[in-house]
């Protein structure tokens, strides 16, 4: 099924950032509020330890399991939030490049934030989520 989430772009608004400044869905539209998706493996632990990109990479493979158990998928997110463990810009663009590498063209308005710490054991990024969908 096809994404019901339109997103918004404005040619008065700079075409630096990599990602659409806006997003709507339809009233009917049903929300999907996801927990911060984290590193974690299936036993717990925490995915690529030390490694921004690799933990960002964990986060969206958690994020996609999360969406299909709610009935969506990475189309049907509507807007994202990357929290990384760091204060070091590099650190923060290593991150969000694997996040805007997988939405690709369905680029969501997105928040990118550097913070102090986060809430597992060698944890550096965690993925924040809304999706819409019409059952």
């Amino acid at each position: 099924m096809p994404s019901v989430v339109t997103l918004i772009r404005s040619a008065s608004l700079s075409d630096a950032a990599e990602y659409a400044y806006a997003a709507t869905a339809p009233a009917n539209a049903r929300l999907i509020f996801l927990a911060g998706s984290c590193p974690l493996s299936a036993d717990g632990s925490t995915a690529g330890v030390g490694d921004y990109a690799a933990q960002a990479a964990s986060c969206i493979e958690n994020m996609t399991i999360a969406l299909r158990e709610a009935g969506a998928t990475i189309t049907d997110v509507i807007s994202t939030r990357v929290l990384v463990a760091s204060t070091r810009q590099a650190d923060l663009v290593a991150a969000w490049e694997v996040v805007r590498d997988a939405f690709g063209d369905h680029d969501v308005p997105s928040t990118l934030m550097g913070v102090t710490v986060l809430g597992y054991d060698d944890q550096l990024v965690e993925i924040e989520a809304v999706a819409a969908v019409v059952d």
